[in-house]
């Protein structure tokens, strides 16, 4: 097919979030990428991706606040003419074991994590249904599947993410649209290679079978993938890229 479809990224900026934003850019795709209201570099970060071939849309949305993604997604359709592909990226960490984990710290990491993936899917859902084709791919985790020390509100926020894939992939899956989780195990982004070396060393990589950690291009490869219309007959699922450290 060779219209010209619109993705959402949320959290496009930096990280695994850019480089899903470059892959789906390169597939031929109008990227839009969401920033925070906090961020103060995002007009900084379209310029230097432009200096580098990548025509990115930045749109502020504050995922946490329902009202502000309708007003958001009503914003970026107006633009755009529609929402083809929403990618659910955005997230925080908040760590500290259930002992020490304040209720804000439990609230924020599920209202960034999990409530916004029902903030960002239902406004731009009602497109896609209109127009029968669709796209919509939640970053989860792999300690949301296996559970980690010191993250029972982001695991906790990561397993929903995929019970709301498969529930609404069920609802969705006769109207042309598609519904799936992917996820990552430990990547080698800017947040991760903060960690203390020997940490990574010692702990992190050793635990990894293939003996390194993942790209963020090889994350975003897959998503590309299930951005396509090739990808039409998979839907519901949670694929797991993480090298191995967690099989089921």
């Amino acid at each position: 097919m060779n219209t010209q479809r619109v993705a959402l990224v949320t959290g496009g900026m930096g990280g695994l979030g850019e480089a899903i934003c470059k892959k789906l850019f390169n597939a031929g795709h109008r990227v839009v990428a969401t920033y925070s209201p906090q961020n103060t570099q995002a007009q900084a970060w379209v310029e230097a991706q432009k200096q580098e071939g990548y025509a990115f849309t930045a749109c502020k949305i504050d995922v946490t606040d329902y009202a502000d993604c309708i007003n958001g997604v009503m914003e970026i359709v107006r633009d755009t003419g529609g929402i083809d592909i929403l990618v659910n990226n955005a997230g925080i960490t908040r760590d500290a074991t259930l002992k020490k984990m304040s209720l804000e710290e439990w609230r924020e990491v599920i209202q960034a994590n999990l409530d916004s993936v029902f903030n960002m899917s239902k406004p731009v859902l009602h497109g896609m249904l209109d127009n029968r084709w669709g796209r919509i791919i939640n970053i989860s985790s792999v300690n949301g599947q296996k559970g980690a020390f010191g993250q029972a509100n982001y695991a906790a926020a990561k397993a929903g993410m995929h019970g709301f894939t498969k529930a609404l992939a069920l609802e969705v899956a006769s109207k042309g649209i598609t519904v799936n989780t992917v996820s990552p195990g430990y990547l080698r982004t800017k947040m991760v290679m903060k960690v203390p070396r020997e940490i990574l060393d010692s702990k992190i990589i050793p635990e990894i079978p293939v003996g390194r950690l993942g790209e963020p291009d090889e994350v975003a490869a897959l998503i590309a993938y299930l951005c396509s219309d090739q990808a039409g007959f998979l839907t519901g699922a949670n694929i797991a890229i993480n090298g191995g450290q967690h099989m089921y």
